[in-house]
């Protein structure tokens, strides 16, 4: 209702429907993007290829630029190149033995690409030097590579996860997937609540952050967590 009469007073006072539908949507990406937080981002992608930009020049001019490198595949990772992304992280394995965020960078990668027996031993890597690399985010790596093949284990490495990120409501909604799998809609269900339970308990500020994830257990718990 408030979006039809936010629509009607915008016409009224442009006098043209076309520019009230623009300034309609604009008002309501302003809107979410400062509350609500899930529509993405307009000026992200432009900085984010920008970087990429400065960093393929910056690697060009010193082909020994290893944080550069690491930089630039981790940017190329983000836009989803993994190939890309690849290329640049096989060779710096060596010179980042010890970095778990590297690890991390190139399990990510070869996950996406299929690859994945080495996908999981770089993920595992990553774990036995730091298990809170990016905030536990290699075990919901693990836990989707064994999403299909072994549901208990994936289970396990989102319940280690949960251990190191306890308000995270990513978590709870693929442990309900995994759970749905197994035939455990119960335990799907129970899953989904505690995430709404979390979810309240938030700062409001990580609420925002969370919030995507929230209306999906939300939706979930609507829909019996199918």
């Amino acid at each position: 209702m408030f979006k039809f009469l936010l629509f009607v007073l915008l016409w009224r006072v442009l006098g043209n429907p076309f520019l009230a539908i623009v300034v309609f949507l604009v008002v309501l990406y302003i809107i979410d993007r400062r509350f609500v937080g899930l529509s993405p981002s307009i000026v992200k992608p432009f900085r984010r290829l920008s970087a990429i930009r400065r960093l393929r020049q910056q690697v060009l001019m010193n082909p020994n630029d290893v944080p550069g490198k690491h930089e630039l595949a981790r940017l190329l990772i983000e836009r989803k190149k993994y190939a890309k992304a690849k290329e640049l992280l096989m060779p710096l394995q060596d010179a980042l033995d010890h970095s778990a965020e590297f690890w991390d960078d190139l399990g990510n990668a070869l996950a996406h690409l299929g690859e994945q027996d080495a996908a999981e031993a770089a993920l595992r890597n990553a774990l036995s030097i730091n298990p809170r690399v990016k905030y536990g985010a290699s075990y919901l790596r693990l836990a989707a590579l064994k999403a299909k093949s072994d549901p208990a284990a994936a289970i396990a490495h989102l319940e280690s996860f949960r251990q190191i990120d306890t308000s995270s409501c990513e978590a709870y909604i693929q442990t309900a997937k995994l759970y749905v799998q197994l035939g455990r809609r119960e335990d799907a269900a129970r899953a989904l609540a505690e995430c709404g339970q979390i979810y309240r308990a938030l700062p409001r500020y990580k609420k925002r952050q969370e919030r995507k994830w929230a209306l999906k257990a939300w939706w979930g718990r609507l829909t019996g967590a199918r």
